[in-house]
């Protein structure tokens, strides 16, 4: 009877040992996820960054031509130009970034 005994403890201990192994692998499972979502994250948080300097720079070069604007005789054409120029490099920068 004693024996009987160790073995039903024996296989408690088997089938406690399986479920901590499954459960580790599920866990092991679900921390791979988190880490590749993690990087997808950060990966959209420095394109959005990215984004950020864009238009900081952009508004930085809406700035000075309004300053120039002012003081310049023909500063309807001098808008004009600088607009234009700002699209181009908006361009470059988008088939930089693909």
């Amino acid at each position: 009877m004693a024996k009987d005994t160790q073995v039903q403890q024996l296989r408690q201990i088997e089938d406690k040992l399986r479920k901590m192994i499954q459960r580790h692998q599920e866990v092991q499972q679900r921390l791979l996820q988190a880490q590749q979502q993690l990087k997808e994250l950060e990966g959209l948080l420095e394109e959005k960054d990215e984004q950020i300097k864009n238009f900081q720079n952009q508004e930085n070069i809406v700035k000075i031509v309004d300053a120039i604007a002012g003081n310049a005789a023909n500063s309807t054409e001098l808008k004009l130009r600088l607009n234009e120029y700002i699209r181009e490099i908006d361009k470059c920068i988008a088939y930089l970034q693909d």
